[in-house]
């Protein structure tokens, strides 16, 4: 993978994490492909002025990751668009926060739907196009919490799979120069994060999160740019021998 024009699609773009790290790769010269569901159109709009407004190119593409031919779609939309895919973020997720106890079977499904299938969808699609345009990519999901933990431990494994095979590193993707891992944010302070009733748990944002994890009020949390400094790095040209790696960007807490 060289230091030519590269192409990166950002799932969930239109907020939190996802806007960062899409500022941060149009940043660093990388091409932006924005993607989030029609529901977040504006806010994404938002996000493409703002890539624009430091130089960077970008495009949107409202799409929904859990349906396959939307995926499909949007892989071939940014090629439209941008010329190539060079970079997977798969940062899409949903998290609702509460207890299991109080979760129905349709909220269960949707998660998993989003966090789990939409992430594999989203390798799927980007390494066949990373595959027929023969130099390799990047590709990396996110992990984060009853729910959202055993989906996204399922991203874990499911990237580590593209990687090892039989324990050993023999490399389902590797042969094409396409690496594979995934970043996991402990407390990231985002709209996903800040809930209504923080106030009741200390008031500052995330106060609810910690609770629900067990972590004290004053644990560690960070901004979103955390998380976009070391996609930055991953998906860099000298980054080529990282991959099935699950890396913690967490403060030392481990929430997931």
């Amino acid at each position: 993978m060289s230091d030519q024009q590269r192409v990166a699609i950002i799932t969930g773009a239109a907020q939190g994490i996802g806007r960062a790290i899409a500022l941060r790769l149009a940043k660093d010269g990388i091409h932006v492909a924005l993607n989030d569901i029609p529901n977040n159109a504006d806010n994404l709009a938002r996000v493409a002025e703002e890539v624009q407004a430091q130089g960077g190119r970008s495009t949107t593409i409202l799409a929904d990751v859990s349906v396959e031919h939307e995926v499909k779609a949007m892989v071939a939309k940014a090629v439209e668009d941008l010329g190539s895919v060079d970079v997977m973020i798969a940062n899409a997720g949903i998290s609702p926060v509460g207890s299991i106890l109080d979760m129905s079977v349709e909220t269960w499904d949707r998660i998993m739907d989003v966090n789990l299938r939409g992430v594999m969808l989203c390798y799927k699609y980007a390494a066949l196009q990373m595959i027929k345009q023969g130099r390799g990519g990047r590709i990396l999901g996110a992990i984060n919490f009853s729910a959202y933990s055993a989906s996204k431990f399922g991203v874990r494994g499911l990237t580590q799979s593209l990687v090892h095979r039989r324990n050993m590193i023999a490399l389902e993707l590797a042969e094409h120069n396409i690496t594979v891992n995934a970043y996991c944010p402990g407390v990231i302070i985002t709209p996903m994060t800040s809930v209504e009733d923080d106030a009741q748990y200390g008031g500052k944002p995330g106060a609810r999160v910690k609770a629900w994890i067990g972590a004290p009020p004053d644990g560690p949390d960070a901004g979103p740019e955390v998380i976009a400094s070391i996609v930055s790095y991953l998906v860099k040209p000298e980054a080529y021998f990282i991959t099935g790696q699950s890396i913690h960007v967490n403060g030392g807490a481990h929430v997931g």
